[in-house]
C-alpha cells in the first residue's frame, strides 16, 4: 500500500509539472500563414511553405510604461466570430489577457481578422484597458514584433524598407551584420519624410512583411535590426507618444490597425497584397492617361539659367527623335510661391510663356511645366499676407524647406488651397500647359503645424491632409483638361503611398543608380498595377546612357539632352553629340515600336534579391519580354512563366536569334555584359 501511494504521488507530481510547462497554444490559420499564441499572449509566425521557419515566441504586441515593457500577459480567453463587412467574409479571433504586477493592472484585447479573399495575411487591432487604481503614462506601443532566422543556404536577408531620409537610400537592400534602421514615417530631415507603411524581410525560401493599414499617413516607425552575426533579423511596428499618453483609470488605449503576411519570393508579393487590401478599404488609384506613356524631353539639361531660344532651338531635334513631351523646368518663375514668369527671362511677361507653349505645340509636342507646390519663399506676397497658412513649430517659427529655401505651406489651410487653384488657373487656362511635373521631396510628407493663427485645425492635420491636397490638384486640373498628365516627383523619396492615388505618372525621382530605376519600377508596379512609370532622365542612370534599365522594367523613356550646344552656366554637359544621337535614336524608336510601358509587369516570377542575374518580365499579348541585368554573365538563364509549347527566342536590341526552346525545359546558355533583352514568342 505504501508503494502504491508513492507511485500515485509521483504520477500526480509529473502531471502537474507537465501542465505547468504547457503553452496552451491558440492557433490562427489563413492559407499558408499560421499564428500560434501561447499562454503569455506571445506569438510565433509560421508558413506552411517552409519546413522549419523558426519556433521562437515573441511578445509581439505590448506597451511601454516608465521604460518597462508591459509584455507578458496571462492568457484568459479566446473566441472566434464569423463576420461580413465592406471588404468581405472573414473570421475574427478575439484573445484576451491580463497583466497584474507592481500595482499595474491592464487588460489586453487582441483582435486578429482574416478574410477569405486575402490569403496569407492577418490584420491586428489591439486594445489595452487600465483596470488599476492609478493613472499611467504610456511611452509607446508596439505591434507585430517578430524575429526571422536566416536559413543555412543564404548568406544574407533581403528587405524592403519604406521610409524616406536625406540619404535617398535604396528601398530594396540586403542586410548586413549589425544592421539597424528606424524607418520612421514622419519627418526624418527638414524636407524628407513619409513613405510606404510596409516592412518586408525575406530569405530565399520565405518572407514576413508587416505594416499598418490606416487610411491616412501615421507617424509610426517600422524598425529593423540584425544581430552581430547577421543571422537573425528583429522587426516591429512602433508608435511613440511625444509627451506620453495619459492612461487614466478605466481608459482604453487603441493601436492603429496593423498586419502580418508570409510569402515566398520578394516584396512584390507582399506589397501587392497590401495594396489590394487598402483598395478594398477605399483607396483608389486613377487610370493613367495614354499621353503619360509617351517619351519625355526635359529642358533641365540647360538648368535654371535656360533661355527661351535654347528651348525653342532644341524642339526640332526632340521631334526628330520621336519624343512627344517637352518640359519647362525650374527657373521660369519669380520665386517659389510666386509662379508668374521672371521678366528678366520672359520680358514679355506671362504672354511670352503662352507663346512658348504655343511654339511647343506647333511641333506636335505636348508641354509640361515644373512646379513645387506647398513651397513659398519668405519674400513672396503669399507669405507676407498669409502667415496663418504657413506651418510653424511650437515656438511659432516657420518650418523650412531647405532645398528650396522656402517655407512649408499647410495643406490643411484653406488659403493654401485657394492659392494652389489660382496657380493652376494660370498654368492650365492662361498658359495652356498639358501636364504638370510636381517636384520636391517636401511633397512627400509634412511636419505637424503649431501655428496658432490657423483656426479650426489640429497640429496633426498638416500631416494627415497632405494626400487630400494632391487629390484637389488632380481633380481641379483634370476638370480643366481631361487628359492632363500629373507627375509627382518627390526627389529621392520612397513616395508616400497615400499620395500615389492622385497622380497618373509615377517617376523614379532622381535615381542615384540604374539599380534604383529598376527597383523603384518594381515597387510602383506592385502597388499601383497599371501605371505609367517614368524612368526619369537617362542621364541620371549608370554612365548617363542606360536606357535598358528603364526599357526592361516597362518604364517611360526620358532625357534632358542639350542641342546644338550647352548653356554656358550649367554645371554639367548633356550635349547630344553625333555618337550619342545614334544611340538615343535607336532607343526611342524601339520604345515607340514596342510600348512595353503599357503592358502587364510579371513581378512575382523572379526574386530581385536572390535570383541571379536580376530579371524582369513583361507580357504583351502572347509574347514574353525578358530583361536580364548583370555586370558580366556567362551561363544558363531560366525563362519562367511560359505556357506549354515551343518558343522562338530573339535578342531584339542586338538583333540576334537564339533559336527555339520547349517550355518544359525553358533554359538557354548565354553570355552578356550589363543587359540582355529577349523577346520570347510562341512558335
Amino acid at each position: 500500500m505504501k508503494n502504491t501511494n508513492s507511485t500515485f504521488l509521483l504520477i500526480a507530481f509529473l502531471l502537474l509539472l507537465l501542465n505547468s510547462c504547457k503553452d496552451d497554444n491558440y492557433q490562427i490559420v489563413n492559407n499558408n500563414l499560421v499564428i500560434n499564441v501561447n499562454d503569455k499572449l506571445q506569438t510565433n509566425i509560421e508558413s506552411k511553405l517552409v519546413l522549419n521557419p523558426g519556433k521562437d515566441y515573441s511578445s509581439s504586441e505590448f506597451i511601454t510604461i516608465n521604460e518597462n515593457d508591459i509584455s507578458e500577459f496571462k492568457f484568459l480567453s479566446a473566441k472566434q466570430i464569423d463576420f461580413v463587412d465592406s471588404i468581405g467574409k472573414g473570421v475574427k479571433h478575439i484573445i484576451i489577457g491580463i497583466y497584474n504586477k507592481n500595482k499595474i493592472n491592464i487588460e489586453k484585447i487582441v483582435e486578429i481578422a482574416v478574410y477569405e479573399k486575402f490569403k496569407d495575411i492577418a490584420f491586428f487591432n489591439v486594445e489595452y484597458i487600465n483596470k488599476g487604481k492609478e493613472m499611467l503614462s504610456v511611452e509607446k506601443w508596439v505591434n507585430n514584433n517578430y524575429t526571422l532566422e536566416r536559413n543555412e543556404k543564404d548568406t544574407t536577408f533581403w528587405s524592403f524598407q519604406g521610409s524616406s531620409t536625406s540619404a535617398r537610400a535604396d528601398w530594396i537592400l540586403p542586410l548586413g551584420k549589425g544592421f539597424s534602421q528606424k524607418n520612421y514615417l514622419g519627418m526624418n530631415n527638414s524636407d524628407y519624410g513619409g513613405g510606404i507603411p510596409v516592412l518586408d524581410i525575406w530569405r530565399s525560401d520565405y518572407g514576413i512583411a508587416i505594416g499598418h493599414t490606416e487610411l491616412v499617413p501615421r507617424l509610426v516607425s517600422t524598425p529593423l535590426e540584425t544581430n552581430e552575426q547577421g543571422n537573425k533579423a528583429n522587426f516591429w511596428i512602433e508608435y511613440e507618444y511625444s509627451d506620453g499618453f495619459e492612461f487614466n483609470v478605466g481608459d482604453t488605449l487603441t493601436t492603429y490597425e496593423t498586419f502580418v503576411t508570409v510569402h515566398k519570393g520578394d516584396c512584390f508579393v507582399s506589397l501587392n497584397k497590401f495594396t489590394g487590401y487598402m483598395q478594398s478599404k477605399g483607396i483608389k488609384f486613377v487610370e493613367p492617361e495614354e499621353e503619360a506613356y509617351e517619351a519625355v524631353w526635359c529642358a533641365w539639361g540647360y538648368e535654371r539659367n535656360f533661355t527661351i531660344d535654347e528651348i525653342i532651338g532644341t524642339l526640332p531635334k526632340v521631334k526628330e527623335l520621336g519624343i512627344k513631351w517637352a518640359v519647362i523646368d525650374d527657373g521660369f518663375q519669380i520665386a517659389e510661391g510666386d509662379w508668374n514668369v521672371n521678366k528678366e527671362k520672359f520680358p514679355g511677361g506671362n504672354k511670352q510663356m503662352k507663346a512658348l507653349v504655343d511654339k511647343i505645340h506647333s511641333y506636335g509636342l505636348k508641354a509640361k511645366l515644373w512646379w513645387a507646390p506647398l513651397a513659398a519663399d519668405p519674400c513672396t506676397d503669399f507669405v507676407k499676407n498669409n502667415r496663418d497658412a504657413i506651418i510653424t513649430n511650437e515656438e511659432d517659427v516657420p518650418r523650412y524647406i531647405t532645398w528650396w529655401d522656402s517655407y512649408y505651406m499647410s495643406s490643411a489651410a484653406e488659403k493654401t488651397i485657394t492659392h494652389t487653384n489660382e496657380v493652376l488657373d494660370l498654368f492650365i487656362d492662361e498658359w495652356g500647359f498639358d501636364g504638370l511635373k510636381m517636384d520636391g521631396q517636401h511633397m512627400n510628407a509634412a511636419p505637424e503645424n503649431h501655428n496658432w493663427k490657423q483656426k479650426g485645425t489640429k497640429p496633426i492635420d498638416a500631416v494627415e491632409q497632405v494626400p487630400a491636397f494632391f487629390k484637389n490638384i488632380y481633380e481641379y486640373t483634370t476638370k480643366k483638361k481631361k487628359d492632363a498628365v500629373i507627375e509627382n516627383c518627390p526627389c529621392g523619396c520612397c513616395m508616400s503611398f497615400y499620395n500615389m492615388p492622385y497622380m497618373n505618372q509615377a517617376v523614379s525621382s532622381d535615381p542615384t543608380s540604374s539599380w534604383q530605376i529598376r527597383m523603384k519600377g518594381k515597387v510602383y508596379k506592385a502597388i499601383i498595377g497599371k501605371t505609367a512609370y517614368y524612368g526619369d532622365h537617362v542621364e541620371l542612370s549608370d554612365n548617363g546612357n542606360d536606357f535598358a534599365s528603364s526599357f526592361g522594367v516597362g518604364a517611360v523613356l526620358g532625357t534632358k539632352f542639350t542641342w546644338p550646344k550647352d548653356n554656358p552656366t550649367a554645371g554639367a554637359s548633356y550635349l547630344l553629340t553625333a555618337e550619342k544621337e545614334a544611340v538615343w535614336k535607336k532607343w526611342f524608336t524601339l520604345y515607340n515600336e514596342k510600348m512595353l510601358s503599357k503592358e502587364p509587369y510579371l513581378g512575382s516570377l523572379y526574386d530581385i534579391g536572390f535570383d541571379k542575374p536580376e530579371t524582369h518580365v513583361i507580357k504583351k499579348n502572347d509574347t514574353m519580354y525578358y530583361a536580364f541585368y548583370a555586370k558580366e554573365w556567362s551561363g544558363k538563364l531560366e525563362l519562367r512563366g511560359l505556357e506549354n509549347g515551343k518558343y522562338k527566342i530573339y535578342d531584339y536590341y542586338n538583333e540576334k536569334d537564339y533559336g527555339t526552346i520547349i517550355s518544359e525545359n525553358p533554359e538557354i546558355n548565354v553570355e552578356f555584359s550589363k543587359f540582355l533583352l529577349l523577346k520570347v514568342t510562341p512558335k
